[in-house]
């Protein structure tokens, strides 16, 4: 029997990466990270290659993490939050939405 895919609306994310820089590694963690928690809600995670120090993440063409606007690179929880916040804004992520006590903020 061959299986086909079906065509989805389910939500595509694209990685940018740089070639240069090494950074392949780093981008199937964030891509492992991601399909991990949305699983099937995903239609696709996408790997592109690049250069100049690029480290993008889009989540439907919107732009969720680009290292250098955000200093760095992000952490699989804020990464995770981000990307939630545009494709499946009512999904709990469990222990990632608790607030850490470094976190609170005293008022």
């Amino acid at each position: 029997m061959d299986h086909q895919p079906e065509l989805t609306n389910r939500p595509r994310i694209a990685i940018h990466y740089c070639t240069q820089c090494n950074w392949l590694m780093r981008s199937t963690w964030m891509a492992q990270e991601l399909l991990s928690t949305f699983g099937e809600g995903l239609g696709e995670v996408v790997l592109i290659p690049s250069t100049g120090g690029m480290f993008e993440v889009y989540a439907n063409n919107i732009l969720v993490w680009e290292r250098k606007r955000d200093d760095g690179f992000p952490s699989p929880k804020e990464l995770k939050r981000r990307v939630r916040d545009i494709i499946a804004p009512t999904k709990p992520l469990g222990h990632i939405d608790r607030v850490d006590q470094k976190e609170k903020v005293s008022l």
